[in-house]
C-alpha cells in the first residue's frame, strides 16, 4: 500500500534509505472532485478528466454518491481513486472540547477509512485540529492526538492511512512539531498529507517535505504569492495559476524525489473551472512532475 510502507514505528526507514541507490520517483496525477465545474455526470466527469491526462480523482467522504454509483463511474472511465478527503474535520474537528462532538468526527473518519477502501485507494486526509478563541493550542494537541489514537483500530482493520495536513488552522505551525506530532502517535497508518501551497504563507515548503520526509503519505500542489497577500489580503495569495507563485517547484520536486516520496500520486487543489481550464491545469502539473 502506498506511502504505509515506508513508515514504521521508529521511522528509522529514512536512515536505511540513505545508503540504498536512489530510483526515480514516480507520481501520477489527480484533482479534487469539486474542480470539475462542468454540468456532466459523474462517469462523463470522470471520462473527461481522464481525456485531459488526469489519472485520479480525490472524492470527499463520506460519499454523497451511492459506491455502486462511483465504482461504475470509475470502471468506465479507467480512473483510480487514490484518496478521499473527510469533510467533517472542521465543522466537528478532532480538537473539540466536547467529547460528543470528536466522537462525531471520529465516526465519520472511520466511515471514510472504509469507502476509500472499497473505492480502491489507500489513504484519508483529515484537517488534525482547529485552534480557535475558545480552543487552546494545548488543548487542540491532546484531544487531536487522543482522537487520531482511537481512529487506529478503523485504520488497522481496513489498512487504510489517515494523512494530516497542514491548513489554516493556527495549529501545527512548524515542520519539526508536525514531525513530532506524527512521532509521538507512532504508528505506520498515520502520516501526513502535505500542502504544498498552504506553507508558503509562512515557511518553505522543501523544508518542511525535509523535516517529514517518510511520513508524507500524499500530496496537495497548490500555489500561493506572498506579494498578493501582502497587497491584497491573505486569500488573495491562493489567485494565482501554478507555476507563476511563490513556489520553487524545481527545488520542491527535488526534495521530493530525495525523500524517496512513495505517495504515489500528486492532486490538484486549485481553483476549477472548464475542461480547458482544466487541460491547463493538466499541463502545468505535468511541468511541475518533470522537475522529478
Amino acid at each position: 500500500m502506498a506511502g504505509a510502507a515506508a513508515l514504521s514505528p521508529s521511522f528509522a526507514s529514512a536512515s536505511i534509505l540513505k545508503n540504498k541507490p536512489q530510483e526515480k520517483t514516480m507520481m501520477k496525477k489527480s484533482l479534487g472532485i469539486d474542480m470539475i465545474k462542468e454540468d456532466l455526470s459523474l462517469t462523463d466527469k470522470f471520462k473527461l478528466i481522464k481525456d485531459l491526462g488526469f489519472h485520479g480523482v480525490e472524492l470527499n467522504c463520506p460519499l454523497d454518491f451511492k459506491i455502486s454509483d462511483v465504482l461504475t463511474a470509475k470502471t468506465q472511465a479507467r480512473i483510480e481513486l487514490p484518496s478521499v478527503v473527510n469533510k467533517d474535520h472542521w465543522t466537528k474537528p478532532l480538537s473539540d472540547p466536547d467529547p460528543q462532538i470528536r466522537k462525531q468526527c471520529i465516526e465519520s473518519v472511520a466511515k471514510s477509512l472504509q469507502e476509500v477502501k472499497e473505492l480502491g485507494g489507500d489513504t484519508v486526509l483529515v484537517v488534525p485540529g482547529v485552534v480557535n478563541e475558545k480552543v487552546s493550542y494545548e488543548q487542540a494537541y491532546i484531544n487531536s492526538q487522543n482522537a487520531i489514537r482511537e481512529l487506529i483500530p478503523y485504520a488497522e482493520k481496513t489498512g487504510m492511512q489517515i494523512a494530516l495536513e497542514n491548513v489554516w488552522n493556527n495549529f501545527i505551525l512548524s515542520p519539526i512539531e508536525a514531525k513530532r506530532f506524527i512521532d509521538e502517535i507512532n504508528h505506520p497508518l498515520v502520516g501526513w498529507y502535505f500542502d504544498i501551497g498552504n506553507i508558503l504563507r509562512y515557511g518553505w515548503p522543501e523544508h518542511w517535505i525535509k523535516t517529514l520526509n517518510t511520513r508524507i503519505m500524499k500530496l496537495h500542489a497548490k500555489e500561493y504569492s506572498r506579494e498578493l497577500m501582502n497587497t491584497k489580503g491573505l486569500w488573495e495569495g491562493f489567485k494565482i495559476d501554478l507555476l507563476k507563485g511563490d513556489n520553487n517547484w524545481p527545488v520542491v520536486m527535488k526534495t521530493v524525489s530525495e525523500v524517496n516520496y512513495s505517495g504515489g500520486w500528486l492532486t490538484a487543489e486549485v481553483p476549477g473551472g472548464d475542461r480547458d481550464h482544466l487541460k491547463k491545469i493538466s499541463t502545468q502539473m505535468d511541468e511541475i512532475i518533470s522537475y522529478l
